[in-house]
């Protein structure tokens, strides 16, 4: 493993393959999760399913007690109006939720992180339509990414694709710029910083045996997010509902890999026409 300028982590082939079975454990709790939303259910009742999963199948919980107050929960838990970084507890999904569940998991030390939302039942259409624009942004962003290139062509292509579909209101989506992707491999948590906003050709140069996690917020109203009385759980300003997608990908000399899907990204790269360059996949 070595480090560039600003303490960039760069992994070798050996340890890529680590991170791609710490996000294979992080998509298959998300895919579990997924199918266990339902009316009537909690989002305790979906932590304790995904803790049970990851220490199941031999990994950590990468957020159980992260950060200061202590995060106390695998999962985030973000229903409706909640942006990122809801805590789980007694809260029951009613029909028309939209839920956005972000994971984390370790596995011999290195961290996979990704992130969905999903419908509780039927929703409303202009949430159906955040849904999509969300996570349309979040492919846009990875097939932007190619070696030599930066890291602001990936916040570029989040951006634009956010700013060039159609608002079901006719207003503005609202892009959440307080809170970014990043880079991910020994910790959860590592530089460069992925804005969901930016210029192409600027920022970090994008290596082989980099690790980033690209994860798009956007809102159906104000793009302002606050804090609320818990100290985790970030709210938008204005009420307006909120979705949340994120993989973890690296890219080689074949193209991109895509660690947290499970077929490593292939399916959704070939309709973007992007060569994949999964390894085991």
């Amino acid at each position: 493993m070595g480090w560039l300028d600003r303490g960039i982590e760069i992994k070798t082939p050996e340890q890529i393959a680590l991170m791609r079975r710490a996000g294979l454990l992080v998509g298959q709790t998300l895919e579990l999760l997924r199918d266990a939303v339902r009316p009537g259910v909690t989002t305790a009742q979906l932590d304790r399913l995904a803790e049970e999963h990851i220490r199941d199948h031999g990994g950590t919980p990468s957020f159980l007690g992260y950060g200061e107050p202590p995060f106390p929960a695998t999962i985030c838990a973000s229903v409706n109006d909640a942006v990122v970084h809801g805590i789980p507890g007694d809260r029951v999904l009613v029909e028309g939720d939209v839920l956005s569940v972000d994971c984390g998991a370790i596995v011999e030390g290195y961290h996979g992180d990704a992130a969905v939302s999903v419908a509780v039942g039927q929703v409303a259409p202009e949430v159906e339509e955040l849904m999509r624009v969300t996570e349309e942004a979040l492919w846009a962003g990875i097939a932007a990414a190619h070696l030599g290139g930066r890291v602001g062509d990936i916040s570029h292509a989040v951006e634009q694709h956010v700013r060039s579909q159609p608002h079901p209101s006719g207003g503005s989506w609202g892009i959440v710029e307080e809170f970014t992707g990043h880079g991910i491999g020994t910790a959860m948590h590592q530089p460069p910083n992925v804005p969901n906003v930016g210029r192409p050709g600027r920022g970090a140069r994008l290596e082989r045996g980099l690790a980033l996690a690209v994860e798009p917020m956007i809102t159906l109203g104000s793009r302002h997010p606050v804090l609320d009385d818990d100290e985790w759980t970030v709210l938008t300003e204005d009420g307006s509902w909120a979705a949340h997608y994120e993989h973890t990908f690296t890219l080689t000399p074949d193209g991109a890999w895509v660690l947290t899907a499970l077929d490593g990204g292939r399916a959704r790269l070939a309709e973007l026409g992007v060569p994949f360059g999964g390894g085991d996949d």
